[in-house]
Parts: structure tokens; sequence; C-alpha cells
């Protein structure tokens, strides 16, 4: 079992699936899977999913303003991501960008976005991304703060360019950290596609993901209204917010880890025969996922706990999920075999999708890097 200082004493029961996890598996199995290949080798975005699965209560599990209940969900929501990504990480991927958009917003001190645009991501009618990828590096001065802003009457101007935001459209919304000119403050603050200055540019060909709908996004003169702020100051709700925007991402790597023991599954058929001289079995690899399941959703149940011994154990935990993800899709492409390195194979898309959550912010070297200050202090 993966061991944190967090771990319950002993092994609890992993949680019954809702009927809305059956709702939305059978949507994933009726309505995602005969799109899976074109949306891995064409490119083609999964919009009309994602509403369906937002319709379903995917999106709206971690968010107590927006649940039935008024319960914080977080391993509902790491669930529902699973069985996306098991069939189709660029789905899966964008799923997570949603939920962490809104995750933003619940979070903030907005009334104004609370109001008029948490409700709609919550549902699916609008959609939206993250774009922490640099500030997170930033923050472990792994790279600069790539967007900069002047502070004017009722708002902030924005100007810079990021190189990569995901899960974009003409019309969603994304949070993103500029730093105030003539001082070293951040500020976060949500960002409509449609604002006036703002602008996508095109992304060279990704050798997966890419119906992710990834974008450059370049700000020029973009201004920012005090109501679309998400934090300022920055600090205190950077530390409320990172354990959830790093536990969500689970849901990709667990997903993943599945959806590769079924390739296994699948070869095993005709070829267990010869399979069963590989290193890693079906069996080994189950093992691993209930023990990554049942530390994920204890760590999820309180994700607001914001010390650094918690946040090391998310890490620990996000890091454990990237190897183990390496490791099961080598096997259920070495399990498929030739038959793997057909066009539409699922195992060699898998294997591909796998270095994605190796290398999506936080990446393992990112990871560990982040470790390492941790605990030197």
């Amino acid at each position: 079992m993966l061991e944190t200082s967090h771990s319950p004493q002993s092994a609890a029961p992993m949680p019954p699936p809702a009927g809305s996890d059956d709702a939305l598996r059978e949507l994933t199995a009726e309505t995602l899977a005969p799109l899976t290949a074109s949306i891995d080798r064409e490119g083609v975005y999964p919009e009309g999913f994602l509403r369906a699965a937002g319709r379903l209560g995917a999106f709206n599990r971690h968010l107590p303003s927006q649940s039935q209940d008024g319960g914080m969900d977080l391993p509902g929501a790491i669930r529902a991501m699973e069985t996306i990504s098991a069939e189709c990480m660029t789905t899966g991927f964008a799923a997570w960008c949603q939920d962490a958009c809104a995750w933003y917003i619940e979070h903030s001190g907005s009334d104004t976005l609370k109001r008029e645009v948490l409700p709609r991501l919550a549902r699916g009618e609008a959609l939206g991304g993250t774009a922490l990828s640099n500030p997170m590096k930033w923050f472990a001065g792994i790279e600069d703060l790539k967007l900069v802003a002047d502070r004017v009457q009722g708002g902030y101007v924005v100007n810079g360019r990021l190189p990569w935001v995901s899960n974009l459209g003409p019309d969603h919304y994304f949070g993103a950290i500029f730093r105030v000119r003539g001082s070293d403050r951040p500020v976060m603050a949500l960002i409509n596609c449609a604002d006036p200055g703002f602008a996508l540019t095109q992304c060279p060909a990704f050798t997966a993901l890419e119906g992710s709908r990834t974008y450059g996004c370049h700000f020029d003169q973009v201004f920012v209204p005090d109501e679309h702020v998400l934090a300022d100051p920055l600090p205190e709700y950077i530390q409320r917010i990172r354990p959830g925007f790093v536990l969500l991402q689970m849901g990709m790597g667990l997903g993943l880890i599945d959806g590769c023991i079924n390739v296994m599954r699948d070869a095993n058929e005709t070829l267990s025969h010869v399979n069963c001289y590989l290193d890693d079995q079906v069996a080994e690899l189950e093992e691993g996922l209930v023990d990554a399941r049942q530390a994920c959703y204890h760590l999820a149940a309180d994700p607001m706990d914001g010390s650094d011994g918690f946040f090391s154990d998310v890490l620990q935990l996000r890091l454990a999920g990237s190897e183990m993800a390496l490791k099961a899709s080598q096997s259920a492409m070495l399990h498929a075999g030739a038959r793997g390195y057909l066009a539409n194979a699922p195992a060699q898309r898998k294997l591909r999708e796998s270095y994605f959550v190796a290398i999506v912010t936080p990446a393992i070297k990112h990871l560990r890097k982040e470790l390492a200050r941790l605990h030197a202090n």
C-alpha cells in the first residue's frame, strides 16, 4: 500500500459508486468510446461529451456551493475523471481543466464569478481551463512569470503570452496569474477568451492530447475588471487550493492505469500463454491500483489542509501516480505485442498518454524538486 503520514491505520473500503457514476460510465461507453480514435488521431474536441457529462453532475461534486447536498466530494470528482480517462485521457484531461477552473472560483472571493460563471461551469454549460502551469513553475523557481499587468481604474490591463493552455475556445474561461508592474505582487483572475485584446494562437501538432483544444494565449491590453479577480493577495489562496488542484490530477493517472489493465486483460484472451513471462501482470497492477485509489480518496476526503506536511503527502502520491502510469502503459504495450502498433490500438495511445501524466505540471522532475524543498525544511 502507498504509505503517507496521513494514511489510514487500517484499510478502509472504497466508496461504492453512486448512481451518477453508473450514468457517466454509460455515457462514456455510448458517446465517448466511438470518438476516442478520432480525438487522438484527428484532434476532434469532445465538446458534446463534456457538456453531457456536466449535465450528469461530473463537474460539480467537488464544489460545495453547487452540489445537491452542499458537501465537498473531491473523491467523487476524481472517480468521475477516472471513468472518462480510462477510455480517453485527452477527454479526462479536459475534464480536469474544467474541474480546476471551477475549483478556483469556488474558493475565490468574487461573488460576481460565483453567481454568473460558476454554476454554468458546474453544469457544463460553460467550459474552461487552467493556466497555472507557468505560475506553478514560477513559484518553484523554474521559470519567470509570463504575464504582466498595469493597475488601472476598476481593474488591470494585462499583456504577455502563455505558450499553451488547454480546454479553450472562443467563449471559454480560464484562471491566470499575472505580476503587477512595478511590484512583485502576483494577482490571479478569471479570463474570458472573448475579452477584447485576447487571442488564441494555434500550437504545433502534439503527439498526444491533440483533441484537448490547447492554444497559445496572447494578451494585448486585455482589461480584467476587479470583479473577475480570484485572489489578491495570492499566497494564502494558493496554499488553500493547491492540494485539490494536484489531487484532481490523480483522476487522469488512475483512470489511465485502469484502462491499461483492461488492455492487458484483452490481450491475455489470446496471449496469456506467453504474456505470463512478462514482469508486470494484471493482478499486480490491480493491487497497486486499489492501493493508490485508497490513498488518493483518503487524502481527498479533507483537501483543505494547508500544511506543508499534507501537501508533501499529496505530491508524493502524485509522483507515485505518474510512475505507476508509465509502468502500466509499458506493460499494456508489451502485453498487446505487435497489435499494439496499429494506428487505432489503445495500447500505443495509452503509452503516449502516460507520458503526459508524467510531464503535465507538476511534472515528475517538478514534483521531486518540490519534495526535496519541503523535506529540507
